[in-house]
């Protein structure tokens, strides 16, 4: 199938091969390493279990450290898939980014779980990482400023998510893909409303 969108014949056109790999990103976003683990080799519903997310920290906080690292793999390893093969074909700039934003939106709303899906972090970072090294070489040095200053992982995360499109206008990226890595950072951000909302709380009470 990739041969045959790579040599133009399936799905004719270079915008109807973006559309497939589009929605074939989107498909498998909804394929979820926690829940699969979670079912199949530890015999539990990790829905029903501490946050409910199937994401890689409650995994690791219900199945153990094991269970975090083959789920952020996994999800990491989605997101990284379907950019190279973007890259593969010769997509632009803004369709690997569109590409990367089908299969984090397939990870946190997937139609296969009711739309109760993951956060999208791991997906998110393996993408990015995919996409370009030294962008998320960028990424990387700013998470971990912040979180030397704020001692959050939670919240240095979203800061340097936020700070992406920034990020990519000193490495001098066009419009557009700043405006879709916008759109990115700011489903990534959505996903994680309530963690930075609890967080920013708890601090407070602390406070």
């Amino acid at each position: 199938m990739l041969i045959l969108l790579k040599n133009g014949q399936l799905g004719k056109g270079s915008k109807m091969r973006e559309i497939l790999l589009f929605i074939a990103a989107y498909v498998i976003g909804n394929m979820l390493t926690g829940y699969v683990l979670a079912k199949f080799f530890y015999h539990k519903n990790i829905q029903s279990e501490g946050s409910g997310n199937v994401g890689a920290r409650n995994a690791g906080r219900i199945l153990g450290k094991k269970a975090f690292v083959m789920t952020f793999f996994g999800d990491a390893g989605k997101g990284a898939i379907v950019v190279l093969i973007s890259k593969w074909l010769e997509f632009s700039v803004v369709a690997q980014l569109l590409i990367l934003l089908a299969v984090t939106l397939g990870h946190i709303f997937p139609i296969l779980f009711h739309f109760k899906g993951g956060k999208g972090m791991s997906t998110f970072i393996g993408g990015l990482l995919a996409f370009n090294p030294l962008l998320f070489s960028a990424f990387a040095g700013v998470f971990i400023l912040f979180y030397f200053i704020i001692k959050s992982l939670t919240l240095a995360g979203m800061a340097a998510v936020a700070l992406l499109p920034a990020i990519m206008y000193f490495f001098h990226f066009d419009l557009y893909p700043i405006l879709s890595a916008i759109l990115l950072s700011a489903m990534v951000i959505f996903a994680h409303r309530q963690n930075i909302r609890d967080k920013i709380f708890s601090e407070r009470k602390i406070s």
